[in-house]
Order: structure tokens, then sequence, then C-alpha cells
């Protein structure tokens, strides 16, 4: 009885371990963090971390490769588009340019969404001219200036203007649906990174530079 008695304590001091992590890694298994760059980490769930670039980085030549590493998902190439299969889909990259100017109620809205739906909105770069085949795929999904689908863990932008951006990558289904898990970083498009860092242009008041948006952002 009293073997008994003891099992059942060390089974409900399991059970209150188990409740203690889950409450401080919170139950969104793969939303990032602060600033929305360093995804929670559940074992056994979905998660994608980005690679590169960097969040704060600044990328020369008006081009850049994102890379992201993904776990416990499958990448199903064979199965894009259709219907949807327990542990498997493809990735959504959608790539937006920070506003040259920004409204400070906006971005401190920005900053206080960990899951990144509050993020600063700027022109999409998800169309065939940057995203390359990805956009092209976009284009034929009619998801152009949404995102670009990809069922590799890497995409190439190029000819991007200088600017800050934002990119936001999260792990969708066989059919687009997208799931919770994801990623977001942030970085600057140099013209050359040898040169001097472009001036700082003038707001209108009441805004402030995106420049100044992308310090605090990152």
């Amino acid at each position: 009885m009293r073997s008994r008695i003891a099992i059942f304590a060390v089974l409900g001091a399991l059970v209150a371990v188990v409740a203690v992590v889950l409450l401080l890694t919170g139950s969104s298994g793969g939303g990032p963090t602060q600033h929305g760059i360093a995804p929670e980490f559940v074992p056994g769930q979905p998660a994608v971390q980005i690679i590169s670039p960097r969040n704060g980085s600044r990328q020369g030549g008006r081009a850049v490769v994102v890379r992201v590493q993904v776990s416990n998902f499958q990448l199903a190439p064979l199965h894009f588009g259709a219907a949807p299969q327990l542990g498997e889909g493809h990735i959504r990259f959608s790539l937006n340019r920070v506003p040259d100017c920004v409204d400070p109620v906006k971005l401190q809205r920005a900053l206080n969404s960990p899951l990144g739906s509050g993020r600063l909105i700027g022109r999409s770069m998800d169309y065939p001219a940057w995203a390359g085949p990805n956009g092209l795929l976009a284009k034929d999904t009619g998801t152009a200036g949404d995102y670009s689908p990809a069922t590799r863990p890497v995409i190439y932008y190029h000819g991007l203007p200088p600017g800050f951006y934002r990119i936001r990558i999260s792990l969708a289904q066989n059919n687009g649906v997208p799931t919770p898990f994801h990623a977001v970083t942030n970085f600057e498009v140099v013209n050359s990174l040898r040169g001097a860092a472009p001036p700082v242009r003038s707001c209108p008041s009441g805004k402030i530079s995106s420049a100044a948006a992308a310090k605090k952002i990152g």
C-alpha cells in the first residue's frame, strides 16, 4: 500500500514539473520570443529557425539568401498543394520592406506583438521580380504579394532596393494552410558594405525613420 502511495506521489510531482515547464515555455510551440527572432522549442513539436540573415545584419549587393532549419516537420515537394498530412508540408517566406517613415504607435504595437501579427507591414517583395522561381510559384498559386511558397529550406531574393526589411517564415500544410510555427528576423540591404551608411531620411512630423525603427525592432 505504501509503495503505491509513493508511486502516485512521484507521478504527481512529475505532472507538476511538466505543467511548470509548459507554463514557462508557452503553448505556441515554435512562436518567437522577444523581438520575434529565437523560436521557443518544445520537444517533439515542429519548429523553424532562421540561419541567415542574422537579425540586425547588413546585406550588400541588393540580394539576400534566406536559409532556415526545420525540425520535426517534413518538407514534402511531391505533396505540394495536396491534402494535408500530419507533420509535413512546405515553407511560407514573407518578405516586406519596412516603410521609410513609420507611426510610433504602430511601431510600439509591433514591438508588443510577440507573434508578429502586429509587425510593420510595408511593400511586399514576394513577386517574381524579387523572389525568382519562388515568386513565380507564388504567382501561380495566387499568393504573390503575400508570401512565396518553398519546398526547400532556402529562398533567394534579388534586386532589393536599399532599406530595412522584415521577413516572416512559417511552416504550412500541404494545402497551404499555415501552422502556428514560425520565426521572424530583420535586416538591412545596402548598396555596398564598404560604402558609408546611407543618410537617415527625414520624416514628417509625428513619424520616425525606418533606421530608428530598425534599431528598436532589432
